[in-house]
């Protein structure tokens, strides 16, 4: 599975994605998430998170395999 969404960085690291992810907890009452967010996620789903590859834009494609 491919998934095209920003991954929030850990750490103090400035991103453009901290700042969609106050956005969307002001006005829908979601949020961006870290890797291990993502990692967590996909498992629940029955999948496991395989890489996360960077793009130059703030999205990242995030790759899963169904186990």
């Amino acid at each position: 599975m491919l998934v095209v969404e920003i991954v929030i960085p850990e750490g103090n690291i400035p991103s453009l994605g901290k700042f969609l992810d106050l956005e969307m907890l002001m006005f829908l009452h979601s949020y961006e998430r870290t890797e291990a967010e993502y990692r967590d996620l996909f498992a629940r789903a029955g999948f496991k998170l395989t890489r996360i590859v960077p793009t130059p834009s703030p999205h990242s494609v995030i790759e899963g395999v169904k186990v």
